[in-house]
């Protein structure tokens, strides 16, 4: 059995944050004090920041030492994570007191977007977007790439676990510590700047993707190049829908969380930084419109698609049936003459033969001008 398991059946409603108190029920009562969590190779940065500055200490370069520092002095500590597995991530749960069944989802990784409350922990799920570059649209072409970020968010302490091989926090973690007035309201401020630097993302990729939807609508409903047919859009039309529908997976369920944190009172949130979750709402709510536009007209062209090529196979029809119907006159006439009778009608006749030939030239030209002129050839 997994150790996840193992802290799950041994969890108690009671557990509380063991920065706060050690309780001799905890989950990772078992866990052996000595190993250091920070020989996780899946810790790809860790500090402590106080009054808004990182503590210039390297004694808070692993998570052990950076919750020592944290109580001894204040502050908070910020621990980026990589794709953790189980036992790299159980030290870690237990120096800050995870609950086993939120870690289980961050290690697992494949969670949708959400926000639950364990005890005094905030676990968030955000997904990742990225936009595939790609020189042409094909009907293989992949679009959009996923990732995820899970944030663990308390009192004194951040810790992000990131799978996938984009949505890297590095960045955001350099700009935030050009902003100590920021960081200086603690860990929910690194929360509305994870949250912000997500959904900033999808305002990137939605407007990428746009480009993607004109010119697939343009390429269907412009006149088609010779040689080529209306249905070769089809499989290109129906990539892109799953894509946008990837896409969508991942901006509509994070609607909810993010009206949580902009609009209840939360005592792990600060009032000033709850303020600024409103306007990262506002931009999920325009995304998530452009996202759910982008499927409706993704439908509409689909099915203009699959119009214009029924329409294009009606005309070819049509096409068929006029030419066999010329056909058809010297067919039934050669059909007439070609039968073994004596007596039939200017069959002895010298001009019998031009007079039919001329015939059957007059009949079918009268026939190609008549479907002509409707349309049909």
């Amino acid at each position: 059995m997994s150790m996840i398991r193992d802290l799950r059946a041994a969890v108690r409603p009671s557990l509380r944050h063991p920065l706060r108190k050690t309780s001799t029920a905890s989950p990772y009562a078992n866990y052996d004090a000595t190993r250091d969590p920070s020989a996780s190779t899946a810790v790809v940065d860790c500090a402590v920041y106080r009054d808004g500055r990182r503590v210039d200490d390297r004694a808070c370069l692993t998570p052990r030492g950076a919750m020592r520092q944290v109580r001894e002095s204040g502050g908070f500590a910020w621990i980026g994570l990589h794709e953790p597995t189980e036992a790299e991530f159980a030290g870690i749960a237990a120096e800050f007191g995870l609950h086993p069944l939120a870690v289980e989802d961050a290690v697992h990784a494949h969670q949708r977007p959400k926000l639950e409350r364990y005890d005094d922990t905030l676990f968030t799920v955000f997904k990742t977007i990225h936009y595939v570059e790609h020189a042409e649209l094909t009907a293989t072409s992949e679009v959009v790439e996923t990732g995820e970020v899970m944030c663990f968010t308390g009192p004194d302490f951040v810790i992000t676990v990131r799978h996938g091989g984009q949505g890297s926090l590095r960045n955001l973690r350099h700009r935030l510590q050009g902003e100590p007035e920021l960081l200086a309201k603690g860990p929910s401020a690194v929360l509305h700047a994870i949250a912000d630097h997500v959904v900033d993302g999808y305002i990137a990729v939605a407007d990428a993707v746009e480009l993607d939807i004109d010119q697939i609508e343009i390429d269907v409903f412009s006149p088609p190049a010779k040689g080529s047919t209306r249905g070769a859009d089809t499989g290109r039309i129906y990539q892109l829908k799953r894509e946008v529908l990837e896409f969508k997976r991942a901006v509509t369920p994070l609607l909810r969380p993010m009206q949580l944190l902009s609009e209840r009172p939360m005592r792990l949130v600060d009032p000033d930084i709850q303020k600024y979750f409103r306007d990262v709402a506002d931009h999920l709510a325009r995304v998530q419109e452009q996202v759910v536009g982008f499927d409706e007209l993704l439908n509409s062209i689909l099915q203009a698609n699959l119009a214009q090529a029924t329409v294009a196979q009606n005309e070819d029809m049509r096409k068929i049936t006029s030419w066999a119907a010329i056909v058809a006159v010297p067919t039934a006439v050669c059909g007439v003459y070609g039968m073994n009778f004596d007596h039939m009608p200017e069959l002895h006749w010298k001009y019998g033969y031009p007079m039919v030939l001329t015939g059957i030239i007059a009949i079918c030209f009268t026939i190609h001008r008549t479907l002509k002129r409707n349309g049909w050839l």
